[in-house]
């Protein structure tokens, strides 16, 4: 995550105490010293909707073999050692499983951060409730679009109406809540519809995620936005984020050409603020997969992130989280730990790679079959990066 609100306006906020610590960026198995990993638990298969970027493949059925209750809170227990400071309740749709908000609860006794990933389409007045109740610190609600444009990327009519009431209805009980818009070429047009929304409904939180190809996003290779309309959002994510200030909390996601863009916008821009974005870039270490971010999936596989169920670690059945997170003798999870000399292509050679580290691998396996290639969603130009246009690099 790149914490545009703190680069640019110096506004503090939960996860940038996680993010921006002094040394975060030397630790191989967590988010900073003295900590384990966040970690995405997806709880549940099983989802409402059928979105057409669902990394999940997610359907409204059953699926077999999903971690118990009793097998979940034995995970939270092992968290709980490895000194874990957030889980994230993913799915498909988290508030599907009924014994979510026993989970959450029992993660608060450890005083493990608990948040919620949603569609929203489910929080009713009660459910918001019992939301605030177990102690949730925080729920995202994807929304993709306004309107139409969110219902037909969600497959489903009327689930832009049924997420904002899912919105308001947090909001009416005190209970934390923002949102979470994935940038696709259908919904670029969208962005200052979305700003406006934010201040209409005076939401405090928005993370902006790139498109990655995984799972049924990975159908939608040809939907993602050009590298020119993704230094276009920047702008307009960066212009809004300083008309905003500390009023919301602007993030992006899984794309962190997004902070050296921001820098090197801030040089000629906002040149007071340049050295100190540089120096919060290189304190968090750029894309950390395999190290400060982990993901269990409903079947209790371990992966580097939540979008690289291609490559497992291990299953929490069968050996603790953190013995499974600490081995490297897996070529994928230890070549994460300590990435920058297997990286290839214009990554290889990029002179931020200590503010990056490689961006998003699996948006490189996706596209050219090895893992350690150069992700083909870095928009910056080869000047930026610091190579000559004829070196022929993939």
């Amino acid at each position: 995550m790149i914490g545009v609100s703190k680069l640019l306006c110096g506004a503090e906020n939960y996860g940038d105490r996680l993010r921006y610590v002094n040394g975060a960026n030397n630790q191989r198995n967590g988010v900073s010293l003295g900590y384990g990993p966040v970690v995405v638990w997806n709880c549940t298969r099983t989802c409402n909707l059928k979105c057409v970027h669902c990394y999940a493949s997610s359907d409204n059925k059953k699926y077999d073999g999903e971690l118990s209750t009793e097998e979940g809170k034995r995970f939270i227990d092992e968290l709980d050692e490895f000194r874990v400071p957030v889980i994230l309740f993913s799915g498909g749709e988290p508030l599907l499983r009924e014994d979510l908000f026993e989970l959450v609860q029992y993660a608060n006794k450890y005083k493990i951060r608990s948040t919620i990933s949603t569609n929203g389409t489910l929080i009713d007045k009660d459910i918001a409730t019992k939301i605030k109740n177990s102690g949730v610190g925080y729920v995202g609600i994807s929304l993709d679009g306004v309107g139409t444009s969110h219902d037909e990327f969600r497959r489903t009519k009327g689930a832009f109406n049924l997420a904002l009431n899912g919105i308001r209805n947090c909001k009416d009980v005190n209970q934390r809540v923002g949102l979470r818009f994935t940038i696709n070429r259908h919904n670029f047009n969208q962005l200052e519809d979305i700003f406006h929304l934010i201040k209409n409904e005076d939401i405090d939180r928005v993370c902006f995620y790139h498109l990655v190809y995984s799972g049924r996003g990975s159908k939608m290779i040809d939907e993602d936005i050009t590298h020119e309309e993704a230094r276009i959002a920047m702008d307009l994510i960066m212009e809004k984020s300083l008309e905003l200030k500390d009023k919301v909390e602007i993030l992006t996601v899984d794309n962190h050409a997004d902070g050296i863009y921001l820098y090197l916008q801030a040089l000629k821009k906002y040149p007071h603020l340049a050295e100190s974005i540089l120096k919060l870039m290189k304190i968090n270490g750029g894309n950390r997969s395999g190290i400060a971010i982990a993901n269990v999936d409903y079947y209790g596989n371990v992966h580097a992130d939540q979008f690289t169920w291609q490559h497992t670690f291990g299953n929490i059945k069968d050996r603790s989280f953190k013995d499974i997170w600490t081995d490297a003798s897996n070529p994928i999870i230890g070549g994460l730990k300590d990435r920058k000399e297997l990286l290839k292509g214009r990554c290889s050679k990029c002179k931020w790679i200590n503010v990056c580290n490689g961006n998003l691998r699996t948006r490189a396996e996706s596209i050219t079959g090895d893992f350690w290639a150069s992700d083909p969603a870095c928009y910056l130009t080869d000047e930026e990066i610091g190579i000559s246009d004829n070196m022929g690099l993939i």
